[in-house]
């Protein structure tokens, strides 16, 4: 199979500097921001300059990186210590997607049992972009298993942004999209627009335009109106974590477009590398949701668009039950039927450091 790559690239570490593509002005402006400090991530990734569970997990390595030259002064065992505290802080700075945690912890295990400073920045660097070309490869792969499920000119449904902005690679489930169109350009794309924050509308269009792909955008109260009449085959959402019985954590919104495509006999998957998964978690109600800012609901691109004293609930992901979805696509394969059983046998099989 030939490789298949996005013409977009999120993350980039030169000469030690952390050059972050600001999501937050796509599509109409592309800059950069350049991040020399930990913290400098941490921001990022708080006011989703960086977004999308896999990248939070990339640039949190980074930062974990950065802070390491940050405090290179500090001798062996007293920088780990300082590296773990400074691992917390960027942890907290997003509490659903559990590839942030996955990612801090890997780090801080790399190093765990180094003495010399040199020796950790070192290992603490190799294994940031382990972490980044590591992803890489689980898009690839789920792209590889999960554009056979894809049928030829399919209609296809997502929300949010699952693409190259959101991964290391090709993206999730944006990464099945973009390896089935190589071998059948009729699929078409209909990208829910994902209020508040409208990932859909200004990311996942963009994407498709940049690859040549057939989009459409529908506003969010449209997705079930659009199954009805047959313009939808098939559903796919990615997601920030997945609970060890299937239940998954994603954008906000993702729950009712499993519940209307269950409605109307349409399958709908869950795209995710094993690094979503949360086998500590045995179900979706002990994923903690954030909530954001209701600022992101009463305005649209700064302006207001209710009541000044209007208030407004802002819940940034919803859970879907395992049984509203058909199967979840990882790089090893796609789990379906027995959920628990099989992703314990994925992790019994799999190598995830």
């Amino acid at each position: 199979m030939q490789k298949i790559n996005s013409k977009i690239q999120p993350i980039k570490l030169e000469n030690d500097e952390l050059s972050l593509l600001d999501q937050r002005v796509l599509p109409l402006s592309k800059k950069y921001i350049k991040a020399r400090s930990y913290t400098e991530v941490t921001r990022a990734i708080k006011n989703m300059s960086v977004r999308g569970a896999p990248l939070i997990g990339i640039a949190a390595a980074y930062g974990i990186f950065l802070a390491a030259l940050e405090y290179k002064k500090l001798e062996g065992k007293k920088l780990i210590n300082k590296l773990k505290a400074i691992g917390e802080e960027i942890k907290n700075a997003r509490p659903t997607a559990i590839n942030l945690r996955w990612a801090v912890d890997l780090m801080l295990h790399e190093v765990a049992s180094l003495d010399d400073t040199l020796e950790i920045i070192t290992a603490l660097k190799k294994r940031a972009i382990w972490i980044h070309e590591d992803d890489a490869q689980r898009c690839a792969n789920i792209g590889r298993y999960g554009s056979k499920v894809i049928p030829k000119g399919a209609g296809i449904l997502t929300i949010c942004n699952t693409g190259a902005l959101a991964t290391g690679g090709i993206g999730t489930a944006f990464g099945i999209i973009l390896t089935a169109h190589q071998y059948d350009p009729s699929i078409k794309v209909f990208a829910s627009e994902t209020r508040p924050r409208q990932q859909g509308a200004k990311l996942t269009t963009f994407e498709c335009i940049e690859n040549g792909i057939n989009c459409t955008l529908i506003s969010d109260t449209a997705c079930g109106y659009l199954m009805k009449k047959g313009f939808i085959d098939i559903v796919i959402a990615g997601a920030d974590r997945i609970a060890s019985n299937g239940d998954t954590a994603n954008k906000i919104g993702t729950y009712q477009l499993a519940v209307l495509a269950k409605e109307n006999n349409i399958p709908f998957y869950i795209a995710a590398p094993l690094s979503t998964f949360d086998l500590s978690i045995e179900t979706g109600d002990k994923i903690p949701i954030e909530n954001r800012d209701e600022k992101e609901v009463t305005l649209i691109n700064e302006g207001l668009i209710c009541h000044p004293s209007t208030q407004a609930f802002n819940p940034a992901f919803d859970i879907t039950s395992r049984e509203y979805i058909k199967g979840i696509i990882t790089e090893k394969g796609i789990v379906e039927g027995d959920y628990k059983k099989e992703i314990k046998e994925l992790f019994n099989t799999s190598v995830i450091a």
